[in-house]
């Protein structure tokens, strides 16, 4: 069985579902944030460390107004339904990405958050919002480049340019989901999944249910992971 410490999900498939069932894609979104709810508290219960949620990515300022506007309020609509239960199950809240473009309503609801949490030791509920690989990597970049120049860092290596990452202080991700069967990164903690294994599954993030999460765990635990060796098992 492989240890599983740090799960990621790429939430996809929201505007399907509610295409699917002649809503709105708002409802899709809506509809999302239970889930999220759900698939925390059974991460929590399995004995996961972390899960980061791919919320809102460096791209997706490019949906229409109304939609972004929408996203944008949805850390309220979670944080005011779920906190006392987050609360209630150990569960410490996280972010990841680029606070300083977001919406200072937005802001304050994740920042009030990650403050209430901040002495929790279970489960890490890790928000990736207003994210990118791409972007995290440069500002890992620029920031260790600074440090090299004022003397304050040594030469570069892994080990010390994971220090500089978003994700400096949270395990490897050891597996990723992607709902709705896009068999794509979009752009997601590409420097952290290098070693990760990957499902991609056809259930939409608004059907995704903690049983769906249990048999993506199981397929894992039937993985031999390598790490770059060679799989004995296999004739090549």
């Amino acid at each position: 069985m492989n240890e599983l410490q740090h799960l990621a999900i790429i939430m996809d498939g929201n505007g399907r579902w509610a295409k699917k069932n002649n809503l709105p894609r708002t409802a899709g979104h809506y509809k999302g944030v239970e889930v999220v709810r759900n698939i925390t508290i059974h991460a929590n219960q399995l004995g996961i460390k972390c899960l980061t949620v791919y919320a809102f990515s460096t791209e997706n300022w490019k949906r229409s107004e109304d939609e972004v506007s929408y996203l944008m309020g949805l850390p309220k609509v979670f944080f005011n339904s779920y906190i006392k239960e987050l609360m209630e199950n150990n569960v410490k809240v996280m972010m990841i990405g680029d606070k300083t473009k977001l919406p200072s309503e937005t802001q304050r609801i994740m920042n009030d958050a990650i403050e209430t949490t901040k002495n929790n030791t279970g489960l890490i509920l890790n928000f990736a919002v207003n994210y990118g690989g791409r972007d995290e990597i440069i500002r890992a970049a620029k920031a260790y480049a600074e440090d090299y120049k004022a003397g304050k860092t040594d030469e570069l290596t892994e080990d010390l340019f994971k220090d500089y990452l978003y994700t400096k202080d949270l395990p490897e991700v050891d597996l990723l989901i992607r709902t709705s069967y896009e068999q794509r990164i979009s752009n997601f903690l590409l420097y952290q999944i290098a070693y990760s294994e990957f499902i991609f599954t056809e259930t939409l993030w608004p059907d995704f249910s903690p049983e769906e999460l249990d048999r993506c765990i199981e397929e894992y635990n039937h993985r031999k992971r390598n790490f770059g060796g060679r799989n004995e098992t296999k004739s090549n």
